[in-house]
């Protein structure tokens, strides 16, 4: 079973192949990018399928991320992901950014820490959800400005080793200022956030698709309003 794996919703265009029968990836692209969004993605799909010799009618299934994280991105990604899964006609799987972050950390990164998913908004909040080493959310995905994260990691995060994982990872552990423990941090682009999100896709039985519907998720209103139809 091989599924693709899109993210568009952090700071990079990321497309990864994954093959579930094998436990492989096929192949991995991702680039850091802010714009032109909508002109790399499909380019680049093509570019990865062709890499790892797959057309759309090998896909079982395709995954991407929803959000938390920029609106255009999400947006573009969405609206590929959704042709994509046409043109394959296999189901399509929504996954959070967040837990996309968290799932691209190996175990061996994991073991022992409390992981913290921090992905940006591109303003001056950032978007958290903290898990355990075995990946279960410790609390939903939150909205934190910086000057509240010292209050937030006291009341949601446990003493002890701590990793930072995500595109905002960096700037999340200088809001965080000192930690009373071992603190790692995991600035991530794209890449490990696309490959585990075509690997979570592929995990999911048919109530797991039915449930993670590939609509938008935001923590906050979107930046751009969309023009009323009609």
């Amino acid at each position: 079973m091989i599924t693709l794996g899109l993210d568009t919703a952090t700071s990079a265009c990321a497309v990864a192949l994954w093959d579930a029968a094998s436990g492989r990836t096929l192949a991995v692209r991702a680039e850091m990018m802010q714009r032109g969004l909508a002109e790399k993605l499909v380019p680049m799909v093509q570019e990865t399928m062709a890499e790892a010799c797959i057309g759309f009618a090998d896909l079982s299934r395709i995954g991407v991320t929803v959000g938390p994280g920029t609106f255009t991105g999400l947006r573009v990604g969405l609206a590929a992901a959704r042709g994509f899964a046409l043109a394959a006609n296999c189901p399509l799987v929504g996954v959070t950014t967040l837990e996309a972050a968290a799932h691209g950390l190996d175990s061996d990164s994991r073991a022992g820490h409390t992981l913290l998913a921090a992905i940006e908004s591109r303003r001056d909040d950032l978007f958290l959800q903290p898990f355990t080493a075995d990946l279960t959310p410790l609390g939903e995905p939150a909205d934190v400005l910086p000057a509240d994260l010292p209050a937030y990691a006291a009341a949601h995060l446990p003493a002890g080793p701590l990793l930072i994982v995500g595109d905002a990872a960096a700037r999340t552990a200088q809001a965080l200022g000192i930690w009373k423990g071992t603190l790692v941090i995991r600035e991530t682009a794209g890449a490990a956030e696309a490959l585990a999100t075509a690997r979570i896709a592929a995990m999911q039985d048919g109530a797991g698709i039915a449930a993670r519907i590939a609509d938008p998720f935001y923590l906050r209103p979107p930046d751009v309003t969309l023009p009323k139809q009609g």
